[in-house]
């Protein structure tokens, strides 16, 4: 059972979650957070393998709250709200970042789809 976090903050402007755990620190980004989701829509239900996750390179968190002494519970900007970071799964995700990075980018090429949205919404003015 990995241990709660002794360190959670919360760099807004940069839109990075940094965490030390078992004294292990980590700094994770709004994008890396999201795109690892634990919720069921991304990792999907069962055997299947979840859907990738595209055009997420600009979320940002808007809100974060404690889910019992456990687990985080995050929004995202793109109205994600779904699935708990639970301590374990945090250090994880912190202790095994870069090659899930790699692996994330690597299924974004081989699907022919990128970090960036494929259109912007213009605001009339």
């Amino acid at each position: 059972m990995t241990a709660a976090p002794t360190t959670i903050k919360f760099h807004k402007h940069s839109q990075r979650l940094t965490l030390v755990i078992e004294g292990h620190e980590s700094t994770l980004s709004a994008e890396f957070l999201r795109v690892h989701s634990p919720s069921a829509e991304v990792r999907g239900h069962g055997d299947s393998d979840g859907v990738l996750q595209v055009g997420k390179k600009d979320v940002r968190i808007k809100n974060m709250e404690y889910v019992g002494n456990y687990a985080l519970k995050i929004t995202y900007s793109d109205g994600h709200d779904s699935g708990l970071y639970h301590w374990q799964y945090l250090d994880f995700l912190g202790k095994n970042q870069e090659a899930l990075w790699q692996e994330y980018l690597e299924k974004l090429e081989a699907a022919g789809a990128k970090r960036t949205a494929a259109f912007i919404e213009l605001k009339s003015v």
